[in-house]
């Protein structure tokens, strides 16, 4: 749900927001260290890159921003199956749409070599072919060995994806444990009833 407190997890982990009580680690380093996000890749809900950049300016940008060396046929294969034409990346990135602009984003990080990808709604505005894409191209991220941390409001294709799920409900964890856990904790057959109901235990408590 919108106010959740999803993104603002989020942002937490990577420093953009003060942490006021408690502590966090990712790949053991203290979120307040710059080691923390070196292994990481960021993509946010509202992606806007430069505007003045064409396509292609902006992955040779991400590319020093990552540290990684160009892989042509990574981003090929992702431009073809995200149905973005190769002449977008000539073109100024103020003139995409918004599903282009988050598509020439979603590139960039999945060709980033990091092997933890964050990212906040990365489904958000895409259509479904490129949603197919998408989740296909983050199934094999985390079948090379990668790790994926996301939100959502889409909860059909989580159990595809997910390991690990917390459901947060006005800044409060509700649950955490496995897609399956949740839907066996409910008596629901699918993880959106599941969700529902839970949803509807913490309102009426």
């Amino acid at each position: 749900m919108n106010g959740a407190g999803k993104s603002s997890f989020i942002k937490l982990l990577l420093g953009l927001l003060p942490v006021a009580a408690g502590t966090a680690v990712i790949d053991g380093h203290d979120l307040t260290s710059a080691a923390a996000r070196a292994g990481l890749a960021f993509l946010p809900e509202r992606f806007l890159p430069p505007q003045h950049l064409t396509g292609r300016e902006f992955l040779r940008l991400a590319r020093r921003i990552y540290r990684a060396p160009r892989d042509s046929a990574c981003e090929a294969q992702l431009l073809a199956a995200l149905d973005l034409e190769a002449a977008v990346l000539e073109r100024r990135v103020g003139a995409l749409s918004k599903g282009m602009a988050q598509k020439l984003g979603l590139v960039a990080v999945l060709c980033s070599g990091r092997p933890l990808l964050v990212l906040d709604e990365p489904f958000s505005g895409l259509d479904p072919l490129a949603r197919a894409a998408l989740l296909a191209a983050l199934s094999a991220h985390r079948a090379s060995g990668g790790s994926l941390l996301y939100t959502t409001h889409a909860l059909a294709d989580v159990p595809r994806l997910a390991e690990r799920l917390l459901l947060l409900h006005a800044g409060r964890v509700l649950f955490d444990g496995t897609p399956a856990a949740l839907c066996a904790a409910m008596g629901c057959a699918d993880l959106e009833s599941a969700w529902l109901a839970c949803l509807q235990g913490a309102v009426e408590a």
